[in-house]
């Protein structure tokens, strides 16, 4: 595998290596932060120093479908230690679904000093680095955030609407049986969720997968994303583009493809996903 900076993407400032992370384990202007499916993991151990952040318990509303707001994205850096001044590196399971999906809700409160560590904890495994099941513990800080911006990366329902009657890029990023109607998740998962199964209509369907090495989970260079997404599909990155998946994690990790590595004008991600297009009542579904 190549540099991250010989890779030819768009901002390559938004990755590191795990050799960098490792060189930084002491930077106090640095803060590594784990996000899982997987609730056992960080427990049985993870990176010297970082912190945990559950996408259920700290990102999201413990009551209505939505994501913690100011308050509590100021409570939740505050427990973590950090302030907007602080370098944020998000790493974890499933190559970075939920890492991926916690550095796009920092951006909903504007803190764009965040990074992916490119390969996740199963890079991080196998170069046989070193994991901890100490957890650290930092002084809490003062952290003031704005109020959540949700204009630039987040659709919702009504906004995919008019997106697909004005014919716009959605990008489904689900598994193609998903896709089809065939299944309501993803192999190996509960099919649950939804009551009707397929896509909405116009999307393509580019599995997330496809961005990343199965070996390592590190993003494939540039030029072989730009064949997929551009060449293979027929995505033009100066038009507005949804992603969307089940519940919007999987399609956290495209928006970020498009939106870093390729430098995509203006990529949203669609959270309310199939498990709310394929509740609601009288919207447009193919198969």
């Amino acid at each position: 595998m190549t540099t991250i900076d010989a890779r030819g993407y768009a901002h390559p400032e938004v990755l590191v290596s795990t050799e960098w992370v490792a060189a930084h384990l002491q930077d106090q202007a640095v803060r590594i932060v784990e996000s899982n499916e997987d609730p056992l993991l960080y427990p049985s151990g993870h990176i010297p120093g970082a912190v945990e952040v559950d996408w259920t318990a700290d990102l999201n509303d413990p009551v209505r479908r939505d994501y913690l707001d100011r308050q509590g994205f100021e409570a939740l850096a505050s427990r973590i230690g950090i302030t907007p001044e602080t370098t944020v590196v998000f790493y974890g399971d499933k190559s970075n679904w939920w890492a991926t999906y916690a550095f796009w809700v920092f951006q909903l409160f504007g803190h764009t000093r965040a990074r992916i560590m490119d390969g996740g904890r199963l890079k991080w495994e196998r170069e046989g680095r070193p994991l901890t099941r100490e957890k650290p513990a930092y002084p809490p800080t003062i952290y003031r955030a704005p109020e959540r911006d949700d204009s630039l990366f987040r659709a919702f329902r009504d906004q995919v609407l008019e997106h697909v009657r004005a014919h716009g890029q959605l990008v489904d990023v689900r598994s193609p049986a998903e896709f089809t109607g065939e299944r309501l998740h993803m192999e190996g998962y509960p099919n649950e969720g939804a009551l009707r199964g397929g896509h909405i209509p116009g999307a393509r369907n580019i599995p997330w997968s496809r961005a990343a090495n199965a070996e390592d989970g590190t993003f494939k260079p540039a030029d072989a994303l730009r064949a997929i997404y551009l060449e293979e599909q027929g995505l033009d990155p100066a038009r507005p583009t949804i992603a969307y998946c089940r519940i919007g994690e999987r399609s956290s990790h495209t928006w970020f493809v498009l939106r870093y590595l390729l430098g995509f004008n203006e990529v949203r991600n669609y959270d309310g996903s199939w498990t709310e297009w394929g509740n609601l009542v009288g919207v447009p579904i193919e198969k």
